[in-house]
């Protein structure tokens, strides 16, 4: 793995709990605006441009990657973003709850992204692949950094521990209760050598972003004649976790019929695959379990698993997709499928039985997939299902910004 510092723009420490934001992807128009609503300075006037055009603009239209860059352009003269006098790098900090992970800030190189020394584990959209490409080409920036994770590295886990106890240059709490704090660190020559004992990184958010990178960093070199590999345009903005700190949520499913079954008829069926226990508890407690809620009442399955099946076959979610959802209720593609919907593992399982006794159907608590999982699946160079994973806290865009 090839890190290295870089000269970026940061808010100014005042005004990081403004410009910070969610990730563009996990808010629709209507929720960017309403969360930038009153905040000029928040960076989704920046990601989700579209908040400050007129209704119903298409959100790929060539005016919303022009106001992107308005609004870019606009927090650098007002002084909001500002350039560091020098390369950095920094620690992230986030706590949620109890819940605390920190995460080294650094720009990583494509051609390790194209190698796989930064593995993926998903596939993109191209719709939103295309949409993140022309942004970043657009600005000549990363604004929203990729979430990576590695096998704990000591050396590195060290250096954390020590520059933790200076005085960070940003420390606040947003308005989801997440608390988020940084360190400077300039230059960093230390922190790069400890963490080229890091053979390779997984991608645990932000394959788009990713992939984003990479492709504008491909067009970057074939107009460029002179191109050596060092220029600005081949690194991207990451934050690297170490594995044993990071906390993933079940992403649940809701499917909004039985497809013909009747509630009897449908019990019978699961119960012949997976077994029955009612009254379970609404969140499972291990791999291989699965809570569903139907008429009023949760009830405990057991998948059935094959001991010599790939490590993307063993996963619950895939036992669940292929044994259940497919077969009995119909869901052949849940990446297309009208009639399921995936929930969040924040949004807890309340919301599952809220739906369900509001609209019908039902609903699937799943036990998280382990990071070892995750990691497992990339060094096979498989593909997780859709919507198998939910990484919280989220990480904030717009509190450094790379630009090339």
């Amino acid at each position: 793995m090839r890190i290295r510092a870089f000269q970026g723009l940061v808010p100014q420490p005042a005004l990081a709990p403004e410009v910070a934001c969610v990730p563009y992807d996990v808010v629709n128009a209507a929720e960017a605006s309403a969360l930038a609503s009153g905040r000029p300075r928040s960076l989704l006037h920046v990601d989700r441009a579209e908040i400050d055009l007129p209704g119903g603009t298409d959100p790929y239209s060539a005016s919303v990657y022009a106001k992107a860059n308005e609004n870019f352009l606009q927090l650098q003269r007002e002084g909001v973003l500002g350039r560091e006098p020098g390369p950095c790098l920094y620690i992230y900090e986030q706590q949620m709850g109890a819940h605390r992970q920190r995460g080294l800030v650094a720009v990583c190189h494509v051609e390790d992204y194209d190698a796989e020394l930064i593995k993926k584990h998903e596939k993109t959209r191209k719709d939103k692949e295309d949409d993140r490409t022309r942004l970043i080409e657009t600005l000549g920036a990363n604004t929203g950094p990729v979430f990576l994770t590695y096998r704990d590295e000591a050396a590195v886990t060290a250096l954390v521990n020590a520059k933790v106890k200076e005085q960070p240059l940003h420390d606040f709490t947003a308005p989801d209760g997440i608390r988020h704090t940084v360190w400077r660190i300039a230059g960093g020559a230390e922190w790069i050598q400890a963490f080229g004992r890091v053979p390779l990184t997984y991608i645990a958010d932000g394959h788009h972003r990713a992939a984003s990178a990479a492709r504008v960093a491909r067009g970057r070199r074939e107009r460029n004649p002179a191109h050596r590999g060092d220029e600005d345009y081949n690194w991207f903005l990451c934050v690297m976790f170490p594995a044993s700190e990071l906390k993933i949520l079940p992403y649940n499913r809701i499917v909004f019929d039985l497809n013909g079954h009747s509630p009897a008829d449908f019990l019978a069926k699961v119960s012949s695959t997976f077994g029955l226990v009612e009254n379970a508890a609404p969140s499972p407690t291990a791999i291989g379990q699965v809570s569903m809620y139907l008429g009023g009442k949760w009830y405990g399955l057991k998948c059935p698993v094959d001991p010599k099946a790939d490590p993307v076959s063993r996963l619950d979610v895939s036992v669940l997709q292929d044994k259940l959802l497919a077969p009995l209720l119909g869901i052949d593609d849940p990446r297309t499928s009208k009639r399921v919907d995936f929930v969040g593992g924040i949004r807890g399982t309340g919301e599952l039985v809220q739906r369900v006794n509001s609209d019908g159907g039902v609903a699937f608590s799943l036990y998280p997939v382990t990071i070892g999982q995750l990691m497992d699946i990339a060094d096979a160079g498989q593909i997780m299902p859709p919507k198998s994973t939910w990484f919280e806290p989220k990480l904030r865009s717009g509190l450094f910004v790379h630009t090339f």
